[in-house]
């Protein structure tokens, strides 16, 4: 098997802790939805996966989630296979990791992610571009900053 850290070296510089906003828009740029995020991107050494990433959200109101994403890696792309996503992400240049998804409970959805990291690795900016039966309806805009 080929080492994720070798093969995907633009992921791994998102290894760390992120704090950021997630703003949802529909696609006039309407704001539907804003909350905080909290997300940790691992590489662990032992285990069964290679990519582990914990998502904490917090909304001003209170509500809290948190999910975990086990990724898989083969062919130069890490791959998700969960209880809530399946998709795999693939780096683009030296900047920039895409990544695409659907959600199963919703097969009709799917989700196009960018994700570029700073050239001093401490800020990411990223969107998400979500289809509803290949039709656009909105976007997630998201600004980070590494924590740890």
């Amino acid at each position: 098997m080929s080492n994720i850290r070798e093969g995907m070296p633009v992921l791994v510089r998102h290894e760390g802790d992120w704090v950021g906003t997630y703003t949802v828009v529909d696609t006039a740029g309407k704001i539907l939805d804003s909350y905080e995020s909290h997300l940790t991107c691992q590489f662990p050494e032992n285990g069964p996966h290679p990519y582990y990433q914990i998502n904490r959200y917090k909304w001003s109101g209170g509500k809290q989630e948190e999910y975990e994403f086990p990724g898989s890696y083969k062919d130069n792309k890490l791959w998700f296979d969960t209880d809530r996503i399946d998709g795999k992400a693939w780096e683009a240049d030296d900047s920039i990791v895409i990544l695409q998804f659907s959600y199963k409970t919703n097969p009709e959805m799917s989700l196009y992610e960018m994700i570029y990291i700073s050239p001093d690795n401490n800020n990411r900016a990223r969107t998400w571009h979500w289809f509803k039966n290949n039709k656009i309806f909105q976007r997630t805009l998201i600004q980070e900053e590494r924590v740890r």
